[in-house]
C-alpha cells in the first residue's frame, strides 16, 4: 500500500493543482472579461498564486517524503514519478524568479494587446525583452538542475521528453516535402473551378448559436463548459469547468465556427482526464504536442473530411440561408483546405502551418540562446517568410506581433502544434481502423465512434504514458511523420 508520505504528497499536490485551476480562471477572465484597468492587479494576484504554489511544491518535507515515498501499481508509481520530475524542476528555480517571470508575463501580454492592434513592436520590445530576460535565466536554472540543454528544459516543461534534437529532423523533412508539395497543390488547385462565395454577411447572435450548437453535437457538455470571446481564442479552465474562447467575423464565418471546433477538441480532453487521478500529475494531459493532437484531429482530421462537410453544409444553410450549391461540400472544401501562403499562423492551412512553427522553433530557439536579441526579431522574422513561404509582411501586426505566446513567457511550445498535426494524422490512421464506420458517422454529424476509441486510447490515459508511449500504445508505432505527409498527399495532391 502507499505509505504515509505519499498520501501526504498527494494531498499537497492536489492543492497546488486547485491554485493552478485559480490561476487558469484569472488568465481567462484576463482575456474575455476583465476591464482593460485590472491588468495590474490581475498580475499581483497571479504572481502571489505562482508563488504560493512554488512555495508548496518546494518546501523542505517535500524531498523528505519524496525519498521515503511508496507507490503501487502503475498509476500510482507513475504518479510519484512524476511528483519527483515536477519538483526537480520547481526546486531548480527561486520563488523570486518564478514570481517575477509572472509579472513581467503578465504585463507584457497587456502592452502586446495594444501593440499589436497598433503593428507598433517598439511599444512591447523592452517589456517582451524582459520576458526573454527571465526565459533565459530560467532556461539556465532548469538546465543546471536536469543536465540538459537550456531550451531543450524549457521544451520539457511542456512537452516531457521531447528535445531539439528530436525534432529538427522531422522539421528538416518536412521543409523538404514541402519545397515539393506547395507549389504542386497550388498548381492542382489553380486548374480546379473558383469556390463559389458563400451567402454571408453571417450576423454574429447566428454564428454564436451554431457554434454551440455544433460543439455540443461533437460531445462537448455545456453543463461543464462555457463558449466566450477573446483576442485570440484558446482553451482553459479545469477538466469540470472547461473555457473556451473564440473571435467573430460577420464576413467570414470559419474563423469562428472552425476556431470552436478546435478548440472544442482541446476541451474534450480536458473532460475525459481520469476523474479517478483528478489535480494528481498523472491525471494530467500526456502534454501540450498530445493536447494539440487532439485539436487537430477534431478540426483538421474530422471537420474537415469531406464526409463531416457533408454534413456541416447543411447545418450552415439552416443557419445562414443562400443557394445549396454553396455549402456542397465540395464547394466548402474549395474554402476551407485551400492552400495559400499566408501571413497568419491561426489562419494557414495544412499544408503551410508547420512552416509557420518552424520559423517561430528556430527564432525562439536563437533568443533563448542569446543568438537573437529581441530588437532584432522583426527583421529576423521577416526573413523568415521569405526564406520559408517566400513572401514579406507588410507590418509586424502580420508578423511578428501576431502570437501571444512569447508575450506570455510560453518558450518551446511552438513545436507542440506541429507536432500534433503529425499525431493527430498518425491517430486518426489507428481509429479508421479500428472503427470502420467512423466517416459514416461523421457525414451524420456523429463524432462518438471517433470521440469513444478517444476516451479509451488517449484521454483516459492521462500522464500514464509519455508522448511517444502514448502513441506507441494508441497506433504500435511512436510518432511517425510519415502519417501526415501520405493525409496532406491524398487532400491535396491526388488530383
Amino acid at each position: 500500500m502507499p505509505n504515509a508520505a505519499y498520501r501526504r504528497l498527494k494531498t499537497r499536490f492536489a492543492r497546488i493543482a486547485t491554485l493552478g485551476e485559480a490561476a487558469s480562471m484569472l488568465h481567462w477572465d484576463a482575456s474575455a472579461m476583465m476591464p482593460p484597468g485590472g491588468g495590474a492587479a490581475r498580475g499581483e494576484q497571479l504572481a502571489a498564486l505562482a508563488g504560493l504554489s512554488h512555495e508548496l511544491l518546494t518546501a523542505p518535507i517535500v524531498a523528505e517524503d519524496l525519498e521515503i515515498a511508496t507507490a503501487e501499481g502503475p498509476w500510482e508509481e507513475t504518479n510519484l514519478a512524476l511528483m519527483v520530475r515536477t519538483h526537480a524542476r520547481a526546486t531548480a528555480l527561486p520563488t523570486e524568479l518564478v514570481e517575477a517571470s509572472a509579472r513581467a508575463n503578465s504585463a507584457c501580454e497587456k502592452i502586446w494587446r495594444e501593440a499589436k492592434a497598433q503593428a507598433d513592436f517598439a511599444r512591447v520590445a523592452p517589456a517582451l525583452a524582459e520576458v526573454v530576460r527571465l526565459q533565459r535565466e530560467t532556461a539556465q536554472a532548469l538546465a543546471a538542475a536536469l543536465s540538459m540543454d537550456p531550451y531543450d528544459a524549457l521544451m520539457d516543461g511542456y512537452q516531457r521528453g521531447v528535445t531539439a534534437a528530436d525534432v529538427e529532423p522531422v522539421f528538416a523533412a518536412y521543409e523538404a516535402f514541402l519545397a515539393e508539395a506547395l507549389p504542386r497543390a497550388e498548381a492542382i488547385q489553380a486548374a480546379r473551378p473558383v469556390a463559389l462565395p458563400l451567402p454571408g454577411p453571417f450576423p454574429v447572435a447566428a454564428q454564436r448559436d451554431l457554434c454551440a450548437r455544433l460543439s455540443a453535437r461533437i460531445g462537448l457538455d455545456y453543463g461543464h463548459a462555457r463558449l466566450d470571446e477573446s483576442l485570440h481564442p484558446f482553451c482553459g479552465g479545469t477538466p469540470t469547468d472547461v473555457r473556451i474562447t473564440t473571435f467573430y467575423d460577420e464576413q467570414d464565418v470559419a474563423k469562428a465556427m472552425l476556431g470552436v471546433l478546435h478548440e472544442t477538441g482541446h476541451a474534450l480532453y480536458e473532460r475525459g482526464l481520469p476523474a479517478a487521478f483528478a489535480r494528481q500529475p498523472v491525471g494530467e494531459a500526456a502534454g501540450m504536442a498530445a493536447h494539440e493532437s487532439q485539436s487537430l484531429i477534431v478540426e483538421m482530421q474530422a471537420c474537415r473530411s469531406d464526409a463531416f462537410l457533408g454534413f456541416l453544409g447543411g447545418e450552415l444553410r439552416a443557419a445562414f440561408g443562400g443557394d445549396a450549391a454553396a455549402y456542397a461540400p465540395g464547394n466548402l472544401a474549395r474554402h476551407w483546405r485551400r492552400v495559400e501562403r499566408g501571413f497568419i499562423r491561426v489562419d494557414a492551412d495544412e499544408i503551410t502551418y508547420p512552416a509557420h512553427v518552424i520559423l517561430r522553433f528556430r527564432l525562439e530557439r536563437a533568443m533563448i540562446q542569446g543568438t537573437l536579441e529581441v530588437a532584432d526579431l522583426p527583421g529576423a522574422w521577416n526573413e523568415g517568410m521569405q526564406r520559408m513561404l517566400g513572401i514579406t509582411p507588410p507590418d509586424d501586426t502580420k508578423g511578428c506581433l501576431q502570437d501571444i505566446h512569447w508575450h506570455d513567457g510560453a518558450f518551446g511550445y511552438f513545436p507542440s502544434y506541429t507536432l500534433g498535426a503529425m499525431a493527430a494524422a498518425q491517430l486518426m490512421k489507428a481509429a479508421r481502423a479500428a472503427e470502420p464506420g467512423l466517416d459514416a458517422a461523421l457525414a451524420q454529424g456523429d463524432m462518438a465512434p471517433l470521440l469513444s476509441w478517444l476516451r479509451v486510447h488517449v484521454h483516459g490515459k492521462g500522464s500514464l504514458l509519455g508522448f511517444q508511449d502514448l502513441l506507441r500504445a494508441a497506433t504500435g508505432r511512436p510518432l511517425d511523420p510519415q502519417d501526415f505527409m501520405d493525409h496532406l498527399r491524398a487532400r491535396y495532391l491526388d488530383a
